[in-house]
């Protein structure tokens, strides 16, 4: 039996163990955070292989030094796909359609901001370069909004601590279906279309991110295979071997938004039949590295 140390949220945690039982792999919860840690002494406890490099690098720093694994998306994969800019560029170069996008590193002046979107129509998206789960976008209709919230960006980039001074302003795709393909070592294991809840769009119909850690649910879908092709060259292009990749689609245009290296395991009847063979056979891949 492998030893599998998994970093996730409780929720993967949680849908992992049995399955993964099954083919001989022990699940365990290795606590990167929220702990203290005694760097003089050897941990007590022993693991085989990684289950994905901890999304705060630095304590992720500690625990691979500890434990000295292979990981299942390591510290490179993590920094390329948090990236959301440089994702992009290169999904870009590898002909990959995004959306219309435009980074800004601060400090830049308003007239270099203003000059950037003088391509792009009104509303645009503002989004941070490193954050997940829908924190910090908003959506802004004109031009003074935009520089408004540009103002807040400015301050936060302002201090010190503040490790990414990147933000993308990206164009808005109104009424796209959001989808999030996964993929597990090139090949396409399911995936799903998030949706507005229904109790949130009675309430108010102008909502329109679809992040389920902002209340949109996922429906597990047939995926065509056009996305799926999509879905594919994006994780060879970055070289990912567990990737979640969402896609836009509007009436005429399909796009690779967003990528994630570490993307939640949703209810695995979203997925296929053979979605644990393969992320087991990845598992045990990683562990003979």
């Amino acid at each position: 039996m492998l030893t599998l140390a998994v970093t996730t949220a409780s929720t993967t945690f949680d849908r992992m163990q049995e399955p993964l039982t099954n083919h001989d792999i022990t699940v365990e919860h290795l606590q990167a955070t929220q702990r203290t840690v005694d760097l003089t002494q050897s941990p007590t406890t022993e693991y085989d292989v990684g289950f994905v490099y901890p999304g705060r690098l630095m304590e992720g720093g500690v625990v691979s030094a500890r434990h000295n694994i292979p990981w299942v998306n390591g510290r490179d994969a993590i920094l390329t796909s948090r990236n959301k800019a440089g994702v992009l560029a290169m999904l870009e170069r590898a002909e990959i359609p995004v959306p219309e996008t435009r980074v800004i590193s601060n400090p830049v002046e308003y007239d270099a901001v203003t000059a950037a979107v003088d391509t792009l129509s009104f509303p645009v998206v503002i989004k941070p370069n490193s954050a997940t789960r829908g924190i910090g976008v908003t959506k802004v209709d004109d031009i003074d909004s935009l520089l408004g919230t540009i103002d807040y960006l400015d301050l936060i980039h302002d201090y010190q601590a503040t490790d990414d001074k990147s933000y993308l302003i990206q164009e808005f795709l109104p009424n796209a279906r959001d989808y999030r393909i996964m993929v597990v070592d090139g090949t396409v294991v399911g995936g799903v279309e998030r949706r507005i809840s229904r109790s949130h769009a009675n309430t108010d119909d102008t909502r329109w991110k679809h992040n389920v850690h902002r209340g949109a649910t996922a429906h597990g879908v047939q995926i065509p295979d056009q996305y799926q092709e999509l879905a594919l060259k994006t994780a060879a292009a970055l070289d990912i071997s567990y990737l979640g990749v969402d896609i836009l689609v509007t009436e005429h245009r399909v796009v690779v938004s967003e990528t994630n290296a570490r993307p939640t395991i949703d209810d695995t009847k979203k997925y296929d039949a053979d979605f644990w063979d393969r992320l087991a056979a990845l598992i045990h891949q990683t562990a003979r590295e």
